[in-house]
């Protein structure tokens, strides 16, 4: 007979080509998690452990910060924010060479600190920043290279949707995890700016030289963006100051910007609806892959596949920070095929144990955050990388002309400048846990 570790790893190999085959993952991991359980144990066990397991998966208070923060993000996109933040961004990097480039990358994070989605910021700053970029001769793989890029920024600007299912897979604080991931955060921005200037001078008539705004236009654009730095000061800093939690940010949040939006005229009932019929899209999709994680992670756990893979890395002879090297290169391969929220659905359940197990020289709470905020990077590299790359696939469908090639052309010199965070992160941990150790 099959043995439980031989059945498991079976389903291993039934995901991944499931995943290759485009079948979504959320049913993936359900058909294999149903299915393993029913060989492994019988159907008898399986009716047993579903009787109750959607419940006790969707109780989970933490969960309601999900589609209250997808809400926000769904009505700042109508509301204009997004225009807002790149005219004044524009306003005042647009003078340099390749600063509207710039100004598109600075309005992604402004952008993401409202939705925390790299999908919504790269269409919704797609739409306001492509036609600038185009209007100004950009060359088409940078301008639309930049925006797939800046969208990932997105994930990891707080508030940030895969951030808190991270936080609640590894059971960590969300608030402590949106304070590790502000300035690897801006820290992205500013390497994604350098990276703008330093391809417009090395590629000669990728990036026109820009002009000075008037005065007037100037103090007028930065005028504009002040509700967007009051909305993001009164969530996130409320959170960080402990005034409420992440749920309750995040509904004042929602209140603030449909306040904003009702009030201005900028937002009416059509627009609303559809952001909630959008949220209720999304988050249904979210609790789903989540409770085919759980299935899966169940089928798994009673195989004994995540303690051989803790036991075969713990004995491969690699050190630490050589186990951290390769969970990073898989993570980059399965970039390759699925989006970032899944994959940390799936993956770190099976890769934690194992870091939780190596010392790095920090404590267990600080393992939990660092590996999390550098577990979101590579993720986020994800949505820029070939064949899936979800934001090159957004960005194309925006700019239909250019070649998806060119895109990906486009997004490389970002990746570079993303290895090269990645490598400080991993060297010094003390700019993710800064944050952390001053709020405590």
């Amino acid at each position: 007979m099959m043995t439980d570790l031989a059945l498991g790893l079976g389903g291993l190999v039934a995901l991944l080509f499931l995943i290759a085959v485009r079948v979504p993952i959320a049913y993936t991991m359900i058909l294999v998690g149903i299915g393993g359980t029913i060989i492994q144990s019988g159907p008898l066990i399986l009716l047993s452990q579903l009787k109750d397991l959607a419940y006790s998966q969707f109780s989970n208070y933490d969960l309601s910060v999900l589609p209250m923060f997808i809400l926000m993000g769904g009505l700042a996109s109508r509301c204009g924010l997004s225009r807002d933040l790149f005219r004044a961004a524009n306003a005042w990097l647009g003078r340099f060479r390749g600063g509207v480039a710039m100004a598109a990358i600075a309005a992604c994070a402004g952008f993401g600190a409202l939705c925390g989605s790299s999908t919504a910021t790269a269409s919704t700053m797609g739409q306001v920043a492509l036609p600038e970029l185009r209007r100004y001769k950009f060359a088409p793989s940078l301008a639309t290279g930049t925006i797939a890029a800046g969208g990932t920024l997105g994930i990891l600007i707080p508030p940030s949707v895969v951030l808190i299912v991270y936080a609640i897979i590894v059971e960590t604080n969300i608030v402590t995890m949106f304070a590790a991931a502000l300035i690897p955060g801006i820290l992205a921005m500013v390497f994604f700016m350098v990276t703008v200037a330093i391809y417009v001078r090395m590629v000669p008539g990728s990036g026109p030289e820009g002009q000075a705004v008037p005065g007037a236009e100037l103090l007028a654009a930065s005028l504009a963006v002040i509700p967007v730095a009051i909305i993001f000061g009164i969530v996130i800093g409320g959170i960080y100051a402990g005034i409420y939690n992440p749920t309750a940010a995040a509904a004042i949040g929602v209140f603030l910007v449909a306040l904003y939006g009702f009030g201005l005229g900028r937002l009416k009932w059509g627009g609303f609806l559809e952001a909630l019929l959008e949220t209720a899209r999304t988050s249904g999709m979210i609790f789903l892959i989540l409770l085919g994680a759980e299935l899966l992670k169940i089928f798994m756990a009673r195989a004994g596949v995540p303690q051989a893979a803790a036991d075969y890395l713990t004995h491969s002879g690699l050190g630490p920070f050589g186990i951290l090297t390769l969970i990073i290169v898989i993570f980059l391969i399965f970039g390759c095929l699925m989006d970032s929220l899944s994959m940390v659905i799936l993956a770190i359940p099976f890769f934690w144990p194992v870091v939780a197990g190596l010392d790095f020289g920090l404590s267990p709470d600080d393992t939990k955050i660092w590996f999390g905020i550098i577990i979101l990077i590579v993720v986020e590299l994800g949505l820029i990388t070939p064949p899936v790359g979800l934001n090159v696939f957004i960005i194309n469908s925006l700019a239909p002309d250019v070649p998806m090639k060119e895109t990906f052309k486009g997004v490389t010199p970002f990746f570079a400048s993303e290895i090269l965070r990645i490598t400080i992160l991993v060297i010094f941990p003390s700019i993710s846990l800064l944050l952390p150790h001053l709020l405590r």
